[in-house]
């Protein structure tokens, strides 16, 4: 037998009211294979670097940028103190890296001066997920997305779940959030609508789920409604084909 997508305690009405969006999580998952494996092994400061090194890069650069920074400088101590002409330089394979290079070192000072010594951001496992994650949110430049993705990527496996564009696509397309919902203020609108008591696989696999049906089928330009799995579910989808 299945196991339920619900906790045993799950009350009627919040089954009936979350029935759509765990629909939809139970045939993506199925769709792209789900349980996922977690993709990073990084400890949760080296998940914020490579995080913010991410910003408005393409995966494969922003990778590069990284295990260049990690080569250069073995450890985040180093990064903190080094000329930021040496950073710039290492991180050279991502996007405005004379502005990254700064910025890095500026984090990394911040969460050294917070920590009163070299920190490594294992604290975090310590606190209540929304506390973790607005203690990441002081930082400038980290958003939710960010907060969420040191959270449950890194070695925490905290079950926070980041919102990236395709994600947002989809959830609102579905009609799972507004027309008008940005990705920022998503999240909260889209981690509600998950059991509580999910762990962090769970919350992983729905988001990765999501993730690559918008790089697989719900693409930004012409989706390819005519063979999603959970056209059924979505007004987009079905006023699309109907046209």
């Amino acid at each position: 037998m299945k196991p339920s997508l619900f906790p045993a305690s799950a009350p009627a009405d919040f089954e009936a009211r979350h029935q759509k969006p765990l629909l939809v999580h139970a045939r993506l998952c199925a769709e792209y294979g789900a349980p996922f494996p977690f993709f990073s092994t990084k400890d949760p400061l080296s998940e914020l670097i490579s995080a913010l090194l991410s910003h408005r890069t393409r995966n494969q650069d922003s990778h590069r940028a990284y295990q260049q920074l990690r080569t250069r400088f073995p450890d985040w101590e180093q990064v903190r103190d080094a000329p930021t002409e040496q950073v710039q330089e290492a991180i050279s394979a991502c996007t405005w890296p004379e502005q990254k290079a700064p910025r890095l070192q500026a984090v990394l000072r911040e969460i050294t001066e917070r920590c009163a010594g070299p920190c490594n951001l294992l604290f975090l496992a310590d606190m209540p997920i929304a506390e973790a994650r607005s203690w990441l949110e002081t930082i400038s430049g980290v958003g939710p997305k960010t907060s969420a993705a040191v959270l449950l990527f890194s070695t925490l496996r905290i079950p926070a779940m980041p919102v990236d564009s395709h994600h947002h696509r989809v959830a609102q397309r579905l009609g799972l959030i507004g027309p008008k919902v940005g990705e920022a203020a998503a999240h909260k609108l889209l981690e509600a609508l998950l059991p509580p008591g999910w762990d962090a696989q769970q919350v992983y696999d729905h988001h990765e789920a999501f993730m690559f049906h918008g790089q697989k089928c719900c693409y930004f330009h012409t989706p390819a409604c005519g063979r999603c799995v959970v056209l059924d579910q979505c007004p987009f989808g079905q006023a699309r084909v109907q046209a």
